[in-house]
């Protein structure tokens, strides 16, 4: 088995927890808590939060 991860990040608003609800219903679990961060160039705060899936192939970085 190999583990792999994501880092899903969108700005704070419904698309975000949107976006780490797919991957939960997609098997992906959560890892660590999530982050905050403000993006001063834009003016709008970030998310992000990790999540990893056991799968049964060897890693690739290719799609």
């Amino acid at each position: 088995m190999t583990r792999i991860y994501r880092l899903l990040t969108e700005d704070d608003t419904s698309a975000f927890c949107h976006k780490v609800s797919l991957a939960l219903s997609k098997g992906w679990e959560l890892h660590g808590s999530p982050s905050m961060a403000f993006d001063a160039a834009r003016g709008v705060m970030r998310c992000a939060q990790a999540v990893t899936k056991e799968i049964d192939a060897p890693y690739t970085p290719d799609p």
